[in-house]
């Protein structure tokens, strides 16, 4: 399926706040978009996404803070947009949300407020 894209949003306070190294950031979002994929392995978009690995969409983008993430997946919620918000253990801190799948037209507008992540 044409058009799949996978949207990846990291908390930025994580790097510029709280100092945490680079691969500690990408160890959330791998976390994040490993437990996504798991938790909507048989969803037919996951699927599409899943047999074509080699043209893989994702669009990293970055959030402010701890608040902002929790309001982001509240919202998408409420619009119904299947994602994992990954929550760092034992520290119990939510770090990196990850959607499965979707068509780019269906979801884009949730995170045009977000810019992309400059590590």
């Amino acid at each position: 399926m044409a058009g799949l894209v996978q949207y990846v949003i990291i908390r930025g306070d994580l790097k510029s706040v709280l100092q945490w190294p680079l691969g500690a950031l990408m160890a959330q979002a791998c976390h994040a978009s490993t437990a996504v994929t798991h938790l909507f392995y048989h969803d037919p978009n996951t699927q599409a996404y899943l047999a074509d690995l080699d043209n893989m969409h994702k669009v990293v983008l970055e959030i402010a803070d701890e608040p902002a993430i929790r309001a982001l997946a509240e919202k998408l919620v409420e619009k119904k947009v299947d994602h994992k918000l990954w929550t760092e253990q034992p520290e119990n801190i939510p770090t990196c949300l990850v959607t499965k799948p979707y068509p780019k037209a269906e979801v884009q507008s949730l995170f045009r407020h977000l810019k992309l992540c400059k590590g």
